[in-house]
């Protein structure tokens, strides 16, 4: 890889159902959780070939997040931020994913509570 900075890929307002929560409540029905995601990647070969191959196929990512997101039921969000950022990186392309996700509606007094958490292939 050059010392080119990377570039990126932004899937921004990604919104999907699951089972995500501590509370007695909150195990019976999905709830939905918002999710960003920015894809750290080197696409200057894209940009030249013109070819779907030589880039992060956001579309295939943007699917393999939504089975693991609907299909998931952890207590934290923390472990269903981890989750998709690892389905992020099981892309070769994918040198590094921001994910921030957001639990509208998890407190009263609040819009939304959400984290964001940064991932890296080699683990830094």
């Amino acid at each position: 890889m050059s010392d080119r900075p990377l570039d990126r890929i932004r899937l921004e307002g990604l919104s999907f159902h699951c089972v995500i929560g501590i509370n007695d409540w909150e195990r019976v029905a999905k709830q939905v959780v918002e999710i960003d995601l920015t894809l750290y990647a080197d696409l200057s070969p894209a940009a030249e070939s013109d070819d779907i191959s030589d880039t992060v196929n956001y579309r295939t990512i943007s699917q393999k997040v939504r089975d693991f997101v609907e299909g998931s039921s952890f207590g934290l969000v923390e472990r269903l931020a981890d989750g998709v950022a690892r389905i992020c990186l099981e892309d070769e392309m994918v040198r590094r994913v921001d994910v921030s996700l957001r639990k509208p509606g998890a407190l009263r007094l609040g819009r939304s509570v959400g984290l964001d958490i940064t991932r890296t292939r080699d683990g830094q």
